[in-house]
C-alpha cells in the first residue's frame, strides 16, 4: 500500500507564504520512481482542481490562477514533493490534496495515490 502524507496547511493572512509537503512511503517494499505529482484544491461546495504538476523529468504545469506565485519541487532521495505558496490570497482557501499518478516499487507498480488532504486558510 502507498502512503502519501502532507503537511505544511493552516491559516496565514493574505500576502502571506506557506509550504506544503507531500511524502510517499510504502507499507512494505521500496520505492524505484515515482511519476507525475500534482496538487489538487478543494473549496467548500467547488469541484477538486489541479493546481500544480511535476512530471519526472522536472516539467512543471501550473493552474492560470496561481502561476507566478506558487511554485511546485520534488526532492526525488527523500520520495518528497512540494508546494510553495507565495502571495496568498483569499480565494486560495481549500483543502489542498497531493496526488501521484504512478509509483515504481519492489513490490510492483501503484497508480492514482492520493495524499489525506490538509486545509490552508487564508485571512484578509
Amino acid at each position: 500500500q502507498v502512503y502519501l502524507v502532507e503537511s505544511g496547511g493552516g491559516l496565514v493572512r493574505s500576502g502571506g507564504s506557506l509550504t506544503l509537503s507531500c511524502s510517499a512511503s510504502l507499507s512494505s517494499g521500496v520505492i524505484f520512481g515515482i511519476g507525475d505529482m500534482r496538487w489538487y484544491r478543494q473549496a467548500p461546495g467547488k469541484q477538486r482542481d489541479m493546481v500544480a504538476q511535476i512530471s519526472s523529468g522536472g516539467d512543471t504545469i501550473y493552474a492560470p490562477s496561481v502561476k507566478g506565485r506558487f511554485v511546485i519541487s520534488k526532492d526525488n532521495a527523500k520520495k518528497t514533493f512540494y508546494l510553495h505558496m507565495n502571495d496568498l490570497k483569499t480565494e486560495d482557501t481549500a483543502v489542498y490534496y497531493c496526488n501521484i499518478d504512478r509509483l515504481v516499487s519492489s513490490r510492483g507498480p501503484y497508480y492514482d495515490a492520493w495524499g489525506q488532504g490538509t486545509q490552508v486558510t487564508v485571512y484578509s
